[in-house]
């Protein structure tokens, strides 16, 4: 059985993940608002690698059925009507929607991700819930791929412990003999040990740039775990709870 752990989607290749079950992870912030907004009525998010992709994508839709969000250098991007802060996520602004959402880390991460079969959308927000249809996927096929956005492509350390989290709770069970970890799910699961959600989180560079930017409110709304219960789907370029 066999957990394998990419700090970033750099060089993966969709043929990589095919038939796959993967799970994605941005919890500071992208994966934590697409939870969010799905939870608050959004009807799907449409992952962008770009906001000109956002652009060109709802050029010729109905504007009053969609949403454009997204984010660069942590703030909203000009003319979007949303950002990529969960705490913006309400009903009164999703509910019954389409968002098109692009962000720096956790959208091209998605993308990367296509080929997985099923992918998952994680988040400390929903992380029970991932975590048992995860274990349940794992038990099954005996394999599972987690990939963490990172950040300006290259490690960051609230991903990585949201993911050796997730293989504690995944691995339950399971003789260790029987287990194969590459030497990145290794590593989280030793970070998983930092301490609860706040601290962890809290202690990553990404915090530390949210707080400058006046956002640290993110952070502490993105490491409140199990607020909901849904588990978000990516497929077809949609993901849908």
């Amino acid at each position: 059985m066999k957990i394998d752990v990419y700090y970033t989607p750099l060089g993966l290749n969709a043929g990589d993940l095919t038939g796959r079950a993967v799970v994605v992870i941005d919890v500071l912030r992208a994966t934590s608002t697409i939870v969010t907004a799905l939870a608050a009525g959004a009807k799907a998010i449409v992952p962008a690698a770009s906001s000109d992709e956002v652009v060109r994508l709802t050029a010729n839709l109905e504007k009053n059925g969609i949403v454009l969000a997204g984010e660069r250098r942590l703030l909203k991007i000009e003319g979007f009507s949303l950002g990529n802060s969960p705490r913006e996520m309400t009903k009164e602004a999703v509910g019954g929607k389409t968002l098109f959402l692009a962000t720096t880390n956790g959208t091209p991460a998605l993308l990367a991700a296509q080929g997985g079969d099923p992918v998952l959308v994680a988040a400390a927000l929903n992380f029970s819930a991932v975590a048992e249809r995860a274990r349940g996927l794992f038990t099954e096929r005996g394999d599972l791929v987690i990939i963490c956005a990172g950040r300006d492509k290259q490690f960051a350390l609230e991903d990585a412990y949201t993911a050796g989290r997730l293989i504690k709770a995944v691995k339950k069970g399971v003789p260790p003999k029987k287990l194969a970890l590459n030497d990145a799910a290794q590593v989280s699961l030793d970070l998983a040990a930092l301490g609860g959600w706040q601290d962890a989180l809290g202690a990553s560079d990404a915090a530390r740039m949210l707080g400058e930017a006046g956002l640290g409110d993110d952070v502490k709304f993105c490491a409140n775990p199990d607020r909901l219960s849904i588990v978000p789907v990516y497929a077809d370029r949609r993901i849908a709870a």
